[in-house]
């Protein structure tokens, strides 16, 4: 979020607390990226808070509830609010419960497998309709053909993108892999590592799909601990997340930290790949 916003979300996210009757003396900032994600003090309520014009809330909320009804190990709504989106300035806010991290905060990649194996276990009993993972797929190739949000990238590096998605997706489809609720952006970044467990965080982007590509957004050696997985599809699976996360950064109105030098450094990391010859490059 920009710095401009910055303020205008945070008085909107005491606002709306202060309403509920949530007494608030201080705000830190935890993340800011595309939503902006405070930590409300002294009651350590989590807000987080989004554009009301581009943001899917009530969807998450819903799946935060249902995937914790299951035992998941997701984060869980605040308890001392009505679970639902708030809305007010401009913005969408929803209240969510603080976990105090644990020291180290890092996990081993058999116990992330672990985490991510009972999350998608969980999600096998949830029945929430959901877009599948070639609709996020043909966002990002939607806005590769919107050269007005993607002007500073080189028409050779829109081919190059645009094809290495459409071909993945055909071979990942043509597999014939079982698709099931995912939560489809399982990287660390969306892994918190509490004292009460590791909990996945930012279930806005839940899809459906094979495993293999959630699988694919984790670390590479935590592949290596998952049950029966399909090592090539996830190989494949691997690129075609490369060549999507690459694709946002190159949205001119992208707020991901460091954005501008990752578009770089993740296209010269997929022209490698593909340059390899490998059966993901050739499929």
């Amino acid at each position: 979020m920009h710095a401009s916003d910055v303020k205008r979300a945070r008085t909107a996210a005491m606002g709306i607390a202060s309403s509920l009757h949530l007494a608030i003396d201080d705000v830190v900032v935890l993340h800011n990226s595309n939503k902006l994600t405070l930590r409300l003090l002294p009651l350590d309520v989590v807000a987080r808070v989004a554009p009301a014009a581009d943001q899917i809330a009530s969807f998450e909320v819903e799946l935060a509830e249902r995937l914790a009804a299951s035992g998941c190990p997701v984060a869980v709504l605040d308890p001392r609010v009505p679970p639902r989106p708030y809305e007010g300035g401009g913005f969408v806010v929803t209240f969510w419960t603080y976990y105090e991290r644990a020291t180290p905060d890092e996990i081993s990649p058999a116990d992330y497998a672990h985490a991510l194996e009972r999350l998608h276990a969980g999600m096998r009993t949830v029945d929430l309709p959901t877009p599948h993972f070639t609709d996020r797929v043909e966002d990002a190739r939607h806005l590769l053909r919107s050269r007005d949000r993607t002007p500073a990238l080189a028409e050779a590096d829109r081919e190059l993108l645009d094809d290495t998605l459409r071909r993945l997706t055909r071979a990942i489809r043509d597999r014939g892999a079982l698709d099931q609720l995912l939560h489809g952006e399982p990287h660390p970044g969306n892994l918190l590592i509490t004292t009460k467990g590791p909990r996945f965080i930012d279930l806005e982007t839940g899809c459906r799909g094979p495993v293999e590509f959630d699988v694919a957004h984790a670390p590479d050696e935590v592949g290596q601990h998952y049950p029966g997985i399909d090592r090539d599809l996830l190989r494949q699976c691997r690129i075609l997340v490369l060549a999507m996360i690459t694709t946002w950064r190159w949205d001119r109105g992208d707020q991901f930290p460091n954005g501008r030098q990752l578009r770089t450094a993740w296209l010269n990391q997929l022209r490698a790949v593909l340059a390899s010859g490998g059966p993901d490059a050739s499929c």
